[in-house]
């Protein structure tokens, strides 16, 4: 088979843009936030979880902590119980503390809008930092690269890095700036709903004919 040339590649990727765009038309964040700060702390609790936890966890949350300083000041083995369910839950505790300490001392309590201010808090690295930045100001300055992302892209051959860094710069070349944050929720949303980990569902869909992986 002859390999694919960059501009057919990004020819394809177009063509699965818009089929995912059409099968998805209201793709969104899953994560439920009402401001920046809720969606910091909910990303960084949804590592090694499920969304739905995560939203089931930050429904009473929310409610208990509502700025930086409240966080920030909270006993810490009160907040390590409130967020116990989510796994990893002293790690995360700890990390959301710290974070929204520096948001206090730093940015008055406020959720910067800089990649470099955003990925010098605790527990914030480049995917938290790109889903706070693309979903709770609009602003797109790379793609999500979850596991949901990794698989795809690879599968689609897109890229064949396994670093998502290096992964979310193959797809940066590919996809329009203005649709980045966008391509990783047809891609969150796809692989939750038809390319699962295990047994992707190549019979139906919807872009089977775009992926060099299909029915494999």
């Amino acid at each position: 088979m002859p390999r694919e040339t960059n501009q057919a590649r990004a020819e394809r990727t177009r063509k699965i843009i818009a089929g995912l765009q059409r099968t998805y038309p209201t793709a969104h964040c899953e994560l439920n936030f009402s401001n920046p700060l809720e969606l910091l702390v909910a990303t960084i609790l949804s590592a090694q979880c499920t969304d739905k936890r995560v939203n089931l966890v930050t429904a009473e949350l929310f409610k208990r902590y509502r700025s930086a300083a409240d966080f920030a000041n909270a006993p810490l083995a009160e907040l390590e119980q409130a967020v116990k369910t989510t796994g990893f839950f002293r790690n995360k505790a700890k990390n959301i503390q710290a974070c929204c300490r520096k948001l206090v001392e730093r940015h008055d309590g406020e959720v910067p809008r800089m990649m470099d201010e955003l990925t010098a808090l605790d527990g914030v690295g480049r995917k938290t930092a790109n889903v706070v930045l693309g979903n709770a100001f609009g602003i797109n300055v790379g793609v999500v690269v979850d596991t949901h992302v990794t698989r795809l892209a690879n599968r689609l051959g897109l890229t064949k890095q396994g670093d998502a860094v290096k992964i979310e710069q193959d797809l940066v070349k590919l996809v329009p700036p203005a649709q980045w944050t966008l391509f990783s929720h047809w891609l969150i949303w796809h692989g939750r709903r038809r390319c699962a980990a295990r047994k992707p569902d190549c019979a139906h869909c919807e872009i089977a004919a775009l992926c060099p992986s299909a029915a494999i």
